[in-house]
């Protein structure tokens, strides 16, 4: 079975497939208008803090240290509660993260999807 959860770039045209899109970034992408990114929701309070992310800087060498400490920010408080919404809706429909980053694979998205697919049922 394919993932219920997809990762799309902000800057990629999204498709009838994408199912419900969520921009999971903190700060809108440059350059890209409502319209566009054609997202469902805006869910700012799952995406890394601010400090986190400004130490992150999308460097490589940083990747294992920043998924740590993501994957503990998503442990409490409202990025808890905005996860919790997402797996919701990931057991009842396709979900699209929408993320501004050029690397999917060193993105906050792709540890989001990680931490989503790992609530959900086996076979879901």
């Amino acid at each position: 079975m394919t993932s219920r959860v997809w990762l799309r770039r902000a800057y990629d045209a999204p498709t009838r497939n994408d199912g419900y899109r969520v921009l999971v970034d903190r700060l809108w992408p440059r350059g890209v208008s409502r319209e566009h990114l054609a997202v469902d929701e805006w869910l700012k309070e799952v995406a890394p803090s601010s400090d986190l992310r400004r130490w992150y800087d999308h460097r490589a060498e940083r990747w294992d240290e920043f998924r740590t400490r993501y994957l503990d920010e998503l442990a409490s408080g409202e990025a808890a509660e905005a996860l919790a919404s997402l797996v919701s809706l990931a057991r009842k429909r396709r979900v699209t993260l929408v993320y501004g980053a050029r690397d999917a694979e060193l993105s906050n998205a792709a540890v989001l999807r990680e931490a989503i697919e790992a609530r959900l049922p086996a076979g879901d």
